[in-house]
């Protein structure tokens, strides 16, 4: 049976000036999440409907609850986090 057993990135904290980076990351995710629904058939509708394949998350980031947002950013910020606890750095040009 499979259980998951994430990195713990409890310990790890994230360098002042990330919060702009995890953002646009965060944004991302949400445009290759949509992109990849596109491709499968998904439009934009009121309420998720599996079968019609619609669902009101298919907006720009902007336009998304904070709800929703929160949900990729979580995603962003374990990304950040995961690559700073393998050892690497990340620096802006």
């Amino acid at each position: 049976m499979y259980k998951p057993e994430p990195l713990d990135l409890s310990g790890v904290q994230l360098p002042e000036g990330l919060n702009e980076l995890m953002e646009k990351i965060a944004e991302n995710v949400h445009e290759n999440w949509a992109y990849q629904r596109a491709k499968e058939g998904w439009t934009y509708g009121e309420k998720r409907d599996d079968s019609a394949k619609t669902t009101p998350c298919m907006v720009a980031y902007d336009e998304l609850s904070d709800e929703e947002k929160a949900y990729d950013r979580i995603t962003a910020e374990q990304t950040l986090k995961t690559i700073i606890a393998l050892g690497y750095s990340i620096e802006k040009k």
